[in-house]
């Protein structure tokens, strides 16, 4: 038996498996960052600036409310909200064609509870 060591050692292979991986982990990672609920926001002459670390709250066109991809009822959202301290910051994203009840439906029950911190999401006009 010969006991040659490798002359060389071909990178190709190891390049191409790299590539394949590198490939599926952005195409994934923008998956993530864009797997937001379906919200047409409505418009606005200015767009206001995102609250920082800010408990976001969807709303759909059908009226179903969000968070973190999660349907909630209105009473499901008061149980949730229930535990949060009063300097809580909200930021809703309420699809324009939603009926503007059920936004102020959302609106009241944060104000009940003592929340003052409400924002909501808007796109620039134009």
């Amino acid at each position: 038996m010969d006991d040659k060591g490798f002359e060389s050692l071909n990178m190709i292979p190891f390049i191409d498996i790299m590539l394949v991986l590198l490939t599926i982990v952005l195409t994934t990672s923008s998956f993530i960052a864009t797997g937001r609920i379906a919200v047409n926001l409505p418009e606005a002459s200015r767009q206001q600036a995102e609250l920082q670390e800010s408990w976001v709250i969807e709303i759909d066109a059908q009226g179903q409310l969000f968070r973190d991809g999660e349907a909630l009822s209105l009473e499901g959202l008061e149980g949730r909200v229930a535990g949060l301290e009063k300097d809580t910051a909200f930021l809703l994203r309420a699809d324009k064609a939603l009926a503007l009840q059920r936004f102020i439906d959302v609106v009241d029950l944060l104000k009940q509870k003592g929340f003052a911190r409400i924002a909501v999401e808007t796109v620039a006009a134009g």
